[in-house]
């Protein structure tokens, strides 16, 4: 119960930051924190190290957790990064993904078209990071695989914002049904181009981005 609890804070923590109510570098004070939650220090301890574990904090010994933010550059930079990574991610599953690791992929998009339905973004990032996490283990490169799932940790914040952006969950599962059918022919350059437009952010959609961030 109590790491449950300790998820909620963390995502709570997220949007404080993302709706600016903690500056880049701002110390996040546990015992403050746990009076803000009405919960004891364990959960926030536990809250403050899936921050630091995802990028989003730092700590430093003997004074703290802080919060850090990345800049701009270094946004897009990890959003580029992670756009190539699922591109080979997508290139390597096209010729290894079995047939049970589709039939895991098609399960993972049926459960975020139940969270579109319903309306449900936060129902839909968890499911959407199943989704993209059957192909970096269908790409059965455990070194990729590893990177990918390292990166897309820290990206989860960021990524999961987008969400609030109108009509994206919808435009997302129509990329997924483009993605799972190249997936499923064999098609392993449509695949790594797919995903990769499915993960860039630029432009507009980065410019919004950097706004959802701070407001």
């Amino acid at each position: 119960m109590e790491l449950k609890r300790a998820d909620q804070i963390a995502d709570s923590l997220e949007q404080l930051v993302f709706q600016g109510e903690y500056a880049d570098g701002e110390r996040l004070d546990e015992i403050k924190l746990a009076e803000h939650f009405s919960v004891s220090r364990t959960p926030i301890r536990e809250a403050l190290q899936r921050l630091v574990m995802s990028g989003m904090a730092e700590q430093i010994p003997r004074r703290g957790v802080f919060v850090r933010q990345p800049g701009p550059v270094e946004l897009l930079e990890m959003f580029e990064t992670m756009a190539e990574l699922e591109a080979a991610c997508g290139r390597f599953a096209a010729a290894r993904m079995t047939d049970e690791g589709l039939e895991r992929l098609a399960d993972a998009n049926s459960r975020c078209r139940d969270a579109v339905e319903r309306e449900d973004a936060a129902g839909y990032y968890l499911e959407n990071e199943s989704f993209h996490q059957e192909i970096y283990r269908g790409a059965t490169n455990s070194h990729l695989q590893g990177e990918a799932l390292r990166l897309q940790n820290r990206l989860k914040p960021f990524r999961r914002v987008q969400l609030r952006f109108r009509g994206r969950m919808a435009q997302s599962l129509a990329e997924h049904e483009e993605i799972i059918q190249a997936l499923e022919y064999g098609e392993a350059e449509l695949a790594a181009r797919l995903l990769r437009g499915h993960v860039t952010v630029q432009g507009e959609k980065f410019q919004q981005l950097i706004a959802g961030l701070k407001h």
